[in-house]
């Protein structure tokens, strides 16, 4: 038979940890029920039997010293009494579907932590900007105050349970191809907690909690967007036997402005002028979550430009100072009808800049050729 620390992969100074995490991958890999290959059986026998020796300091001494002579005989080890074989149950019969030696005992037993709940907020657009207190209401498990969380009637307690004895588990024998296994359950009457309420509280029947409405108030932080997740701590279910609350996940979901929207820290929004105020400039009123805004339209502004309002945007989340800016598209709306006076002077200007140039024949196209192609 191969090196024991060779089977494994590990070095002769290995400690515990090391030691585990190797036979379980080793176990995993070359486990029959995955692994299929020829001598895969054999070679999982064998890191069954390296791990039960180097587990045990007793036998890893003796192995050390002498080799698999000083063991006193080879082969599988007995199945009656575990040994190394609890963590190849733990690995296994946890991880595909069945009951580990432990599970019941280290899930069950003592204080258990409370579940996490969720709770979606649906904020206003400008809510999610500037950021806002707001009060929800929340269904959760609290502890019965009538009994403290104990399930017992006010004066009584728990008692262990007839039928694990008050272990939580329960054994039972398992054949496999492997041999005879003991596997180790969580006790079905007890649910592995290994007690049960003889006298339960009349508040809560004595399940320890009672579902009530809550009422909180959140803090939704500036430059929140939708996907956002606020987190709070210890408003989840209250836990079990003693054990410390869940918490509580705020999704946010943003409603939408009907005229400004968000990509990032950058909100984004239009405008319409006229051809006038494109051409000879002007100043208007915009909108922006900081309210209305006097927006300078320089001279010659052409179709489609982006303006800019710096510091306009959304505020960086955790540094609500920082915002990002407001980019405004400007789109110019040219007249479908004109008066005879008001193409006689657009006539006018248009021949003016012809006079100065080839390169002004704005009349021919651009501005002008839109302007008067509807006539």
């Amino acid at each position: 038979m191969a090196d024991f620390y060779d089977l494994l992969g590990v070095g002769k100074n290995a400690d515990q940890d090391t030691l585990k995490s190797a036979y379980r991958k080793m176990a995993r890999q070359f486990h029959p029920d995955i692994n299929k290959e020829p001598g895969a059986e054999d070679r999982f026998k064998e890191i069954g039997r390296a791990y039960e020796v180097l587990s045990d300091p007793q036998k890893r001494a003796q192995y050390d010293q002498f080799g698999e002579a000083g063991l006193g005989g080879g082969g599988m080890p007995d199945m009656g009494d575990m040994g190394g074989f609890g963590d190849l149950f733990e690995t296994f019969f946890s991880g595909f579907g069945g009951v580990g030696p432990t599970s019941g005992r280290s899930q069950r037993r003592g204080p258990q932590q409370g579940d996490d709940l969720r709770y979606d907020l649906t904020v206003e657009f400008n809510q999610a900007v500037f950021g806002q207190e707001k009060e929800i209401k929340i269904p959760h498990l609290e502890a019965c105050d009538s009994c403290q969380g104990s399930g017992s009637r006010p004066g009584s307690g728990p008692s262990n349970c007839n039928t694990c004895g008050g272990a939580g588990q329960v054994r039972r024998a398992t054949r496999t191809p492997f041999g005879s296994f003991t596997q180790v359950a969580e006790c079905p009457t007890c649910n592995g907690s290994g007690q049960i309420i003889s006298d339960p509280c009349s508040s809560c029947s004595g399940k320890g909690v009672k579902q009530i409405r809550k009422k909180l108030r959140i803090n939704i932080p500036a430059g929140v967007d939708t996907g956002t997740r606020l987190r709070v701590t210890g408003e989840g279910n209250a836990g079990l036997r003693g054990g410390p609350s869940g918490d509580l996940y705020v999704f946010i979901k943003v409603k939408s402005h009907p005229k400004l929207k968000r990509d990032g820290l950058t909100i984004f929004s239009e405008i319409k002028i006229s051809y006038l105020q494109a051409i000879l400039g002007d100043t208007i009123e915009v909108e922006t979550v900081d309210g209305p805004i006097k927006l300078n339209i320089p001279l010659g502004t052409q179709p489609n430009s982006v303006l800019t309002l710096e510091n306009k945007g959304i505020p960086k989340l955790g540094n609500p100072v920082a915002r990002g800016n407001q980019s405004i598209t400007v789109n110019v709306q040219l007249p479908s009808r004109f008066s005879e006076e008001e193409k006689i002077l657009l006539e006018q200007l248009a021949s003016h800049h012809s006079a100065r140039g080839p390169q002004h024949h704005h009349h021919k196209s651009g501005l002008f050729a839109r302007l008067f192609g509807n006539n």
